[in-house]
């Protein structure tokens, strides 16, 4: 029988857009193209966009949708509401021609043949404007999940036929400019992946919120994928880098545990099977909900779909892929890809900056989408009917939002949830409408009252925060992509991960400083002594909190591998293949004693500045089972990760046989000086750095000045001591002539000569004169890297120096192809 109605995944592919929509058409390439590449797709079929043609021609619905329709203001929603539940009643009422139902259920039966009797489907909406390149349909209209028998199978298509008139469905097409009369609706029809006995997600083939190009980002939670896509759950978040799993690096770069607390699974309603909500079990909630191998496995297949896509288009596509894990077979499946539309459109040359004046009282906080800061009044919703209150320009607060909800997010000036992840609906359309939002705060509805004044900020990192007030704050905007390099290298520091791809996207030559203190601090909280020995602490409750931070863990000593390897490694991986020194630990004593369980480990000392800190830790017993624990996790980020950019910086180095001993304890923790390509930088901040210098060139590759300490140890001033602090300047003659023999002395030895002090970027005088002297790299907080960037620039130009050309940002559409230099 020739099949006028449906037709195979197999059958079908992109060129099909107008025939099966946008999602049937995604899923029939990807069986086609992708299943030998080991893409697992489940087998269906899709009822063409002719046949829904059909249908209404056959019961002359034409007329009647345009009656509904025609005239529509999608403002008033009350009138949007009566005029959409019109037409889906014209649908609803109209029977599926018998040859359309018979080809139908023969194709059914084709499928139960294939997967066995026990098979039930999803039904899917897929419209023929449908996720495309400039239009996302994201939850607009009907999908239909574990439905069996030949009746309800129909019915289900009928009822996505009837979703393409659904409220934010009409009210999404008139925000773009699509007539309701030339989209039609295709369903899809395939075997059901019984994630609602396992777990589900949304993976991005880039970060959803810089546009970094070069990673996989994976969300996932137990159950049924809605959760995670309407933002009613905290899922698990993974990263994995491309550009090294590509050289066969099987490492997930980073994770962050979600909340997971509930999980959609099915349930009998009224004798008919619907889904309901339930508790995650408290042990469940503390695992990931999929295994590494897994994420690795979902980050191949958005490789190759994006690979694909991208052949197909001509240019780079970023896709945005939903993923389901089978509860009975146990197989990860894809079931939707579609190109991504949001952070793909970001200009990759131009760099907006948004800086808070003041922080005020923190409401919530929560994952942060966008980096931008909206103020506002906030309008706390509760219910649907309290919609229609809604003001331009106000804040929405609500649990979490919904598809329908997308007329009042287009004219709020920012959005914050209870629930969600940064792949959740409110995540999505956020992004879409340009505005900041932060989601996942747990308290939000009760910490934030209707009418409060509040400043929401996504720039602070991943972490988004609600502040009381309306907060002043700066916006900036630049055009990089011209931007001229001066011969002098120009890098940045840089402590949080969080912040890495944004950073990235700066004109730099990579990172002088990544400060490991700040990742031990935020991300660990623990002191690298107390676990190893967890039993020395004397006190329960920080051995408990010590237990709570490790328990997914083999042992607490893995968990501070793992945390740290993965903060490093993302730093290092936004900025691949240039380079990243990483500086190994330099808390001063007091600092590591206010860490979790420090004070069993750490002596008091009357000057902590000049105390035990530095080298002088590493090889002794105090401290030296706590530098095998950082050195395993820099092993980790460089043989294991395969990012083999990052260089080691040893600080607070005094003497040149102390240099010896750290290089040979490194060497016997796997990080051989030359080995795998690594090299070894040390501090130049104590005046036996500069006096020694020509000795220090035999040990090490290179030299960092530290401006703040080499000052102070210059002119005998304790820069934590208010009382003598007014003498502290970098720009003394006695401090200036040891940048100089610094410099000169690295010159002689061949070794790469830099600052990552704070000089250059307060001022601009010393960042000439380091110019002037020859320096090879300055290393600035970001804030000042442009400023510093058109300092250097004009300096070079009065010595006759030649830019080196223009920027190039650290993630490119060809990104992935690059290797180290």
């Amino acid at each position: 029988m020739t099949q006028a109605f449906i037709r195979w995944f197999a059958d079908i592919g992109m060129a099909d857009v107008a025939l099966v929509g946008g999602k049937n058409a995604s899923l029939g390439e990807m069986v086609r193209e992708l299943g030998a590449q080991g893409v697992r797709v489940p087998n269906g079929f899709a009822v063409t966009a002719g046949a829904y043609r059909h249908l209404l021609d056959q019961s002359h619905a034409w007329q009647g949708l345009h009656d509904a329709l025609d005239g529509l203001d999608v403002a008033d929603v009350d009138d949007l509401a009566r005029r959409a539940q019109r037409a889906r009643e014209i649908i609803h009422s109209a029977p599926l021609p018998a040859d359309m139902a018979a080809e139908i259920t023969q194709a059914y039966a084709r499928l139960r043949e294939e997967y066995g009797e026990q098979l039930t489907l999803a039904v899917r909406s897929s419209a023929t404007a449908e996720d495309l390149p400039t239009a996302s349909f994201a939850g607009q209209h009907e999908t239909f999940l574990n439905i069996s028998g030949e009746a309800r199978l129909l019915d289900a298509i009928r009822q996505c036929f009837a979703s393409l008139f659904m409220d934010r469905a009409i009210a999404y097409r008139v925000d773009h400019g699509i007539d309701h009369f030339k989209v039609y609706q295709s369903v899809g029809v395939m075997k059901m992946v019984r994630s609602d006995l396992a777990a589900s997600g949304v993976t991005f083939s880039l970060d959803t919120e810089t546009g970094f190009r070069d990673v996989v980002f994976i969300t996932g939670a137990y159950g049924l994928g809605e959760n995670v896509v309407q933002g009613t759950v905290d899922p698990d978040e993974f990263y994995v880098f491309k550009p090294t799993l590509r050289q066969g690096h099987r490492v997930v770069l980073r994770r962050k545990l979600g909340g997971k607390q509930i999980r959609m699974v099915y349930a009998q309603a009224a004798g008919r099977e619907s889904t309901r909500n339930m508790p995650t079990p408290p042990e469940s909630q503390a695992r990931y909900c999929i295994s590494d191998d897994e994420v690795l496995e979902l980050a191949d297949a958005a490789v190759k779909i994006e690979a694909h896509y991208s052949r197909k288009a001509g240019q780079p596509t970023p896709m945005d892929v939903e993923w389901a894990k089978d509860g009975v077979d146990g197989k990860l499946y894809i079931v939707q890809a579609r190109p991504e539309t949001v952070a793909s459109r970001k200009p990759l040359g131009r760099v907006e900056e948004y800086r808070l004046g003041d922080k005020g009282k923190a409401l919530a906080s929560g994952r942060a989408v966008g980096g931008k800061i909206a103020t506002g009044r906030a309008r706390v919703i509760s219910e649907v009917s309290e919609l229609n209150q809604f003001q331009p320009g106000e804040v929405l607060v609500a649990d979490t939002t919904m598809p329908d909800w997308g007329t009042v997010m287009k004219i709020a000036a920012a959005v914050v949830t209870n629930r969600g992840g940064r792949t959740c609906h409110a995540a999505i359309v956020a992004r879409e409408m340009g505005i900041p939002a932060v989601v996942g705060c747990d308290h939000a509805t009760t910490a934030i009252r209707t009418g409060d004044e509040i400043t929401v900020s996504c720039a602070e990192g991943s972490a988004g925060h609600v502040y009381a007030g309306l907060l002043p704050f700066t916006t900036t905007s630049t055009d990089v992509a011209g931007m001229e390099r001066p011969q002098t290298h120009l890098m940045v520091n840089l402590a949080n991960p969080d912040m890495a791809f944004q950073t990235a996207l700066l004109p730099n030559d990579g990172v002088g400083l990544a400060r490991m203190e700040f990742i031990i601090a935020e991300h660990i909280h623990a002191h690298p002594m107390a676990l190893v020995h967890p039993e020395k602490v004397e006190d329960t409750a920080v051995r408990e909190e010590i237990a709570r931070l490790t328990q997914l863990f083999a042992t607490p000593s893995e968990y501070f591998v793992r945390q740290l390897a993965e903060g490093v490694g993302t730093i290092a991986a936004a900025f691949y293949p240039k380079p990243v020194i990483v500086r190994m630990s330099d808390f001063k004593t007091n600092e590591y004693a206010s860490l979790l369980g420090g004070r069993w480990f750490e002596p008091l000392e009357a000057n902590p500045m000049i105390g035990f800190r530095g080298a002088s830790r590493y090889a002794h017993p105090a401290y030296a089972e706590g530098f095998a624990l950082e050195c395993a996790a820099m092993k980790r980020v460089r043989d294991d990760m395969g990012l083999s950019n990052v260089k080691l910086m040893i600080p607070f180095c005094r003497r040149v046989e102390e240099g010896e001993r750290v290089l040979q304890a490194m060497a016997a923790h796997g990080l051989g000086r030359g080995v795998n390509g690594l090299e070894i930088y040390v501090m130049c901040e104590i005046p036996n750095n500069v006096i020694q210098i020509d000795a220090f060139a035999k040990l090490f590759d290179g030299f960092s000045i530290g401006s703040n300490d080499l000052t102070q140890l210059v002119l005998g001033v304790d820069r934590d001591s208010d009382i003598v602090a007014f003498d502290f300047d970098e720009r003394d003659a006695g401090v200036k002539m040891m940048l100089r023999q610094t410099i000169e002395g690295a010159r002689r030895n061949h070794r790469h000569a830099g600052i990552c002090g704070q000089a250059p970027s307060d001022y601009p005088e010393m960042a000439a004169y380091l110019v002037e002297l020859g320096i090879d790299s300055m290393s600035v907080t970001p804030d000042t890297l442009l400023k510093t960037t058109r300092d250097v620039l004009a300096v070079e130009a009065r010595l006759g120096r030649a830019p080196r050309g223009a920027a190039q940002p650290s993630s490119t559409p060809q990104a992935a192809d690059r290797s180290p230099s």
